[in-house]
């Protein structure tokens, strides 16, 4: 049984908003596997959902007139991961999106759910901070655009407010076009396992495919938010893609702009080392995929 005040089935965007903003006790569901979770455990208990699991315009990937693409909210994982702009463009958000839960999960649930509730162990979490996108609010003020490195604002908490609906993620242009990127889940089990630690790392090649011109660290779980390394990814600009005195300086950099925490799933300690891993092996991937000679 789920203990539910009531559940209305918005017809679009703008329906949703005014059924959320007549009801404080109102929450957004689309794919409901977080949202059902909540409900049934007690935490959600007695809300008013509104669905936008219908609405076909926060649906599908396209590409804008500019070149940037825009991912809609109610897209599910395995549309994402099938899409063919995100395998020709995004490859690195669509093998991200495929290690969630299992097929039915990822057939049901959607990225705009995956990041809106703010998680940090999302598994499109770290993909996103690393594509720097833009998430697309639609409130009773109208439109607004947010920058993924402002959206969270700590563990389980976004700046979408409660009558706003998440229409979906625009990836600039310049933030894919040139990257090459991959993402490394860490979990005990190969399925149906929330991330212990989620690394994302992009890389830009020089035209010899020798040096690197800029690069892109990601992770979640390793902060209270999906986080940057900034100073990590500074300290590699143009390296040699084979200088291991600049890598093991770009890693130890890296463990300094992180701060897991301890739980049941991992100690602080154990991912750290994790942190270190995946820093180094995430990279080289995305260095071999942009046509980088780098030998295991």
């Amino acid at each position: 049984m789920f203990d539910i005040q009531e559940f209305y089935e918005a017809k679009s965007v703008e329906d949703a908003v005014k059924a959320l903003s007549e009801n404080e006790n109102a929450e957004v569901i689309s794919g409901g596997t977080d949202v059902l979770i909540r409900v049934r455990e007690g935490r959600d208990a007695g809300k008013a959902l509104v669905s936008i699991k219908n609405i076909e315009e926060i649906k599908g990937v396209k590409m804008l007139e500019n070149g940037d693409l825009f991912i809609g909210a109610g897209t599910s994982f395995t549309h994402i991961t099938n899409d063919p702009l995100i395998q020709k463009h995004l490859l690195m958000l669509g093998e991200a999106v495929d290690t969630v839960g299992g097929p039915q999960i990822r057939n049901m649930g959607t990225i705009g759910g995956n990041i809106c509730n703010g998680a940090t162990s999302a598994d499109s979490a770290a993909s996103i901070r690393a594509l720097e996108a833009i998430v697309h609010l639609v409130g009773p003020e109208g439109v607004r655009e947010v920058p993924i490195s402002e959206f969270y604002t700590g563990p389980g908490k976004t700046v979408r407010k409660w009558n706003e609906v998440c229409t979906g993620f625009r990836i600039p242009k310049e933030n894919y076009e040139g990257w090459s990127g991959k993402y490394i889940k860490y979990g005990k089990r190969k399925a149906m396992e929330i991330a212990t630690l989620g690394c994302a790392a992009m890389v830009k090649l020089s035209e010899d495919k020798k040096t690197i011109l800029d690069c892109r660290l990601a992770y979640g779980v390793a902060a209270p938010t999906p986080i940057r390394c900034k100073k990590a990814e500074d300290s590699l600009k143009g390296a040699d893609i084979h200088d291991e005195k600049r890598m093991e300086e770009y890693v130890k950099i890296a463990l300094t702009e992180v701060n897991p925490r301890s739980s049941w799933r991992a100690s602080k300690e154990f991912r750290l080392q994790i942190i270190k891993t995946l820093a180094k092996r995430a990279l080289e991937e995305a260095i071999r995929r942009q046509g980088g000679e780098i030998h295991a």
